[in-house]
């Protein structure tokens, strides 16, 4: 009898958060390495996507296909650490990090007003999120609901374990914008996804000189609350992880605030834009003219799980 694919995905994940944090480190990052050029060499509709999305944010005649490579290593690099970060020394967690203008999250965080940081798919967004909670900063994020049940309760209690309080995008006791605007109007500190439209109501936006659409989520929230809305954008380092904190977004309306987020994501993807982990369409448009070749709607990975 065929396994459904959501039952071999969950299978999968729970296989590697037994297996992987029992192996040595070396032995585990050469193995993802490994896995990540494999992926690479397949090209599968995944890999073509972020392809396409990374040739957006370079100059032409960069090298894709190695680009390409360096991204899925990356990529893996985050899915290795996610299976082995509730093991990792609280020390390690913290002074692995290195942030850069960081009075800028200790001025918002110390106003009492909330705080959202609003973050891209880059490097490691859980190890933030537990740096900030091995900092004595809790927080609330927002996670999409995965099928089966099994593999979205598995990641609740992952994220739950780091210390942050996880609320469910649909199917939860009460609307989550209802619940994070609490959260916010309490003083405390929300972190939120926010390059990846996951509805119809996305705000279109100038993303790398295209048209994008990412969610009104962010802003809508700071103009209810008042609270400070931070871009961050983060990377990987050859042994820790940077975490930049962008110049808090003016209160002004959603269309505004949201492309100032976007602004500030192209920075830090042109940057470091191998750490950007888009294996999904985000402009609304096709690829560039010389993209490397076709692109497809979705990851090799089941859907929602790519954070």
């Amino acid at each position: 009898m065929k396994i459904p694919r959501a039952r071999m995905a969950d299978l999968a994940y729970a296989t590697g958060w037994r297996v992987v944090r029992v192996l040595p480190e070396r032995v585990a990052a050469a193995a993802f390495t490994a896995a990540a050029d494999v992926a690479t060499r397949r090209d599968g509709r995944g890999v073509r996507r972020l392809r396409s999305n990374l040739s957006r944010t370079v100059p032409p005649g960069t090298d894709l296909d190695r680009l390409t490579r360096m991204a899925m290593r990356s990529y893996a690099r985050y899915w290795l650490e996610v299976f082995r970060l509730q093991d990792m020394p609280r020390d390690r967690i913290v002074e692995g990090m290195r942030m850069l203008d960081e009075p800028r999250l200790r001025d918002a965080l110390a106003s009492g007003r909330g705080t959202i940081a609003a973050l891209p798919h880059m490097g490691n967004w859980e190890h933030a999120g537990a740096w900030l909670a091995a900092n004595g900063e809790p927080f609330t994020t927002v996670a999409e609901r995965l099928e089966p049940t099994s593999l979205f309760d598995r990641f609740v209690r992952f994220r739950s374990a780091l210390g942050m309080e996880v609320i469910p995008l649909t199917g939860g006791e009460q609307p989550p914008f209802d619940l994070l605007a609490d959260r916010l109007l309490a003083g405390g500190t929300v972190c939120l996804l926010a390059d990846r439209d996951l509805s119809e109501a996305g705000v279109a936006v100038t993303f790398f000189g295209a048209t994008a659409t990412m969610p009104p989520g962010p802003a809508a929230l700071a103009l209810r609350t008042g609270a400070t809305l931070l871009p961050a954008t983060l990377w990987f380092d050859p042994d820790g992880w940077g975490v930049r904190i962008h110049p808090a977004v003016a209160h002004t309306d959603v269309p505004r605030m949201t492309q100032a987020l976007a602004d500030a994501f192209a920075e830090g993807v042109a940057s470091h834009p191998t750490d950007w982990h888009m294996l999904q369409r985000i402009w609304r448009d096709g690829p560039p003219s010389g993209a490397d070749g076709p692109a497809a709607d979705g990851p090799d990975v089941p859907e929602g799980t790519q954070r």
